[in-house]
């Protein structure tokens, strides 16, 4: 299966309101450099020279992203979560995105950190 078949079939059934804000958050990247979506089974990788984020779910009426790091964060008003995975220097950082305007400054800050791999 081709990898923009395994994409459609991500999004198929999801709500036009999600569709938006997928492309919406797909444009925002392709503003910070060249990037490429790779659909698993479970996810979307965001790919650059190597993936440096996730699109884990496509809710009714948001898109849930993870981005790792190899520190925590916490100074930032965008991330619902941060969890470090057990026996790595992996911090998972989760932003949950329900409008155009949560993908603010800050946001696109931390992508662009973790797209040049900081």
């Amino acid at each position: 299966m081709s990898e923009a078949q395994q994409l459609s079939d991500f999004l198929n059934g999801k709500t036009e309101y999600t569709l938006g804000l997928f492309r919406f958050f797909v444009a925002q990247l392709s503003e910070l450099g060249v990037i490429k979506l790779r659909p698993t089974k479970s996810m979307i990788a965001i790919e650059s020279q190597k993936s440096f984020a996730y699109i884990t779910q496509l809710g009714k009426n948001f898109i849930h992203v993870v981005i790792p790091f190899n520190q925590p964060f916490e100074e930032n008003l965008c991330f619902t979560k941060i969890a470090q995975i057990p026996g790595t220097n992996q911090f998972n950082h989760h932003l949950r995105i329900y409008f155009e305007a949560d993908v603010n400054d800050e946001v696109k800050g931390f992508l662009k950190m973790a797209m040049e791999g900081i």
